[in-house]
């Protein structure tokens, strides 16, 4: 390949299609990896594959056109968010099929995506989380790593150059704004 992933993402930056190939290539193994994690904790019952799940997040991505990926940490986040609306839509598919459901969300924690196979839940977490997006882009991108791709603190800490702790702190400013956020909700 002979690029950095630095190069890459400049490249990628400044809207080269052959570098935005080149850098989904170089991090194809990680990508796979997160996308198999979140498949994993959303259940079988979805009809995304890993591999599906990755071309077409990866397809959303090609055909996004001033895109920005300055650094990896913004790639990765976008990746995320693109992975977490692709599954948000399958689950809300497989939901409005159904016509069900009824879960209330009492609490957000790091485990909690573990335990969601609830088209509905993934539906008000992803209303949410845009909401928190537009306020707080940072938080919502800790939210997107760590909620639905599963990175720890210290990875995600390493992709924003933060301390671990700093994550934490954000990590829980996140938390208590969704839970605000998904308690006003169903509450309505």
């Amino acid at each position: 390949m002979g690029h950095t992933i630095s190069s890459l993402i400049a490249a990628a930056d400044r809207n080269d299609r052959t570098a935005r190939e080149e850098l989904f290539g170089a991090l194809y193994a990680e990508l796979h990896r997160l996308a198999r994690r979140e498949l994993v904790r959303g259940g079988s019952a979805g009809s995304l594959g890993v591999t599906t799940l990755l071309h077409e997040a990866y397809i959303a991505m090609a055909a996004r056109d001033g895109a920005s990926f300055p650094d990896r940490a913004r790639f990765m986040a976008y990746a995320a968010r693109v992975m977490r609306g692709l599954i948000i839509d399958d689950a809300r598919s497989r939901h409005a099929a159904k016509r069900g459901g009824g879960i209330e969300i009492r609490s957000l924690d790091a485990d909690f995506a573990e335990t969601i196979v609830d088209g509905a839940a993934l539906s008000e977490i992803g209303d949410a989380l845009d909401e928190l997006a537009k306020a707080e882009p940072v938080l919502a991108a800790i939210v997107d790593l760590k909620f639905f791709c599963g990175f720890s603190f210290a990875e995600i800490g390493a992709l924003h150059g933060n301390a671990e702790r700093t994550v934490k702190r954000k990590w829980e400013k996140a938390r208590l704004y969704l839970h605000r956020s998904l308690r006003t909700t169903s509450s309505t």
